[in-house]
């Protein structure tokens, strides 16, 4: 069963049908100082990956979560700034899943001015059914609600798919699958979906966790937690998380320096033969050596700065801690 809700009179089928309007000039919220930084990032990684286009229609996915919550906000507010224009068509997959408020995002989704729908499939009982006792469900549940969405899109004649995922959730993707998979990958800011109909965007590819939970306590969004998934003991990803979480804490600028490697990748100094032709390497071959020899193992002297302050920190805490007091005790003279 489908239900459909519009923030104005106009029907979904109506508002799919029309042009493209221009561009909103207002906003239904205030966009603080952060969320106007948040906005920049995230106009960022859409132009740095060619995300949104002239007359795009975006299918933005609601979980009811403060990712997807925050997804929507930027989208809104990029709509105002940005050079194209595009349409959002927001949408939630109620699965069906005990204590779901349905009502919820329906009342908050009246007050945004974007056409919504709320598309109602039964996964949950489907999952019960097929997983043993005590499985992890999030796979399952994923295959599940990436068909119905990758639908809805066609149904709709949206020519992009927006899902919420951040920094963080790329990094952990990363480790699971070097930990668990061995494979170098993880999330990409854009792809062509599974079924190869649709091209799927994130434009939170930048945006840190932190940054969005700040956000979203700011704008106290009527948050849903998906107490499927919370109730699943010592899943894999969040054991990444938790340990990403800690390395933040204790080495700061490590997780941006771990990003930047995803965007900063040499195949000749990896092992996958089918990405790079070591074959053909000899002692007489000719090339750019700086890249492919030994030079590239080299440790610059900003790596062994970061690694020395890392060190630091490691063997004199109590060193580490007396700076700080005394940058904030100068900071109160």
């Amino acid at each position: 069963m489908e239900k459909t809700f519009t923030a104005s009179e106009v029907s979904l089928d109506e508002a799919i049908s029309l042009p493209i309007s221009r561009k909103p000039r207002t906003l239904p919220f205030s966009l603080s100082r952060d969320g106007k930084r948040l906005r920049n990032v995230v106009g960022a990684a859409v132009t740095d990956f060619g995300m949104i286009a002239e007359g795009d229609k975006i299918m933005v996915c609601l979980s009811g979560g403060k990712d997807s919550y925050t997804m929507l906000d930027m989208l809104q507010a990029l709509q105002v700034v940005a050079p194209v224009n595009f349409e959002l068509i927001a949408i939630n997959l109620d699965q069906k899943q005990p204590d779901f408020p349905a009502h919820v995002l329906p009342q908050y989704l009246e007050t945004t001015g974007v056409p919504f729908k709320i598309v109602e499939q039964d996964t949950y009982s489907i999952v019960k059914r097929v997983l043993e006792e005590g499985k992890t469900m999030c796979s399952l549940c994923s295959r599940l609600r990436r068909g119905i969405l990758y639908r809805t899109a066609k149904e709709l004649g949206c020519t992009k798919i927006a899902l919420g995922h951040h920094r963080d959730d790329m990094l952990e993707t990363f480790f699971l699958n070097m930990f668990y998979g061995g494979k170098l990958k993880s999330m990409p800011p854009k792809l062509v979906s599974d079924n190869g109909e649709h091209v799927v965007i994130r434009p939170l590819a930048y945006v840190r966790e932190k940054d969005i939970i700040k956000y979203s306590n700011e704008r106290n969004f009527p948050i849903i937690p998906c107490n499927l998934c919370g109730s699943q003991p010592n899943l894999q990803r969040a054991v990444i998380g938790r340990m990403l979480e800690d390395w933040d804490k204790k080495f700061p600028g490590r997780i941006e320096t771990m990003f930047r490697s995803l965007q900063n990748v040499v195949p000749s100094h990896l092992a996958d033969s089918k990405l790079f032709d070591f074959a053909s390497i000899d002692a007489t071959a000719r090339g750019d050596w700086e890249s492919l020899g030994d030079t590239a193992f080299d440790v610059d002297s900003e790596i062994e700065a970061k690694m020395r302050a890392e060190q630091s920190a490691t063997a004199a805490p109590s060193i580490q801690t007396v700076s700080f007091s005394a940058q904030r005790s100068a900071a109160t003279t």
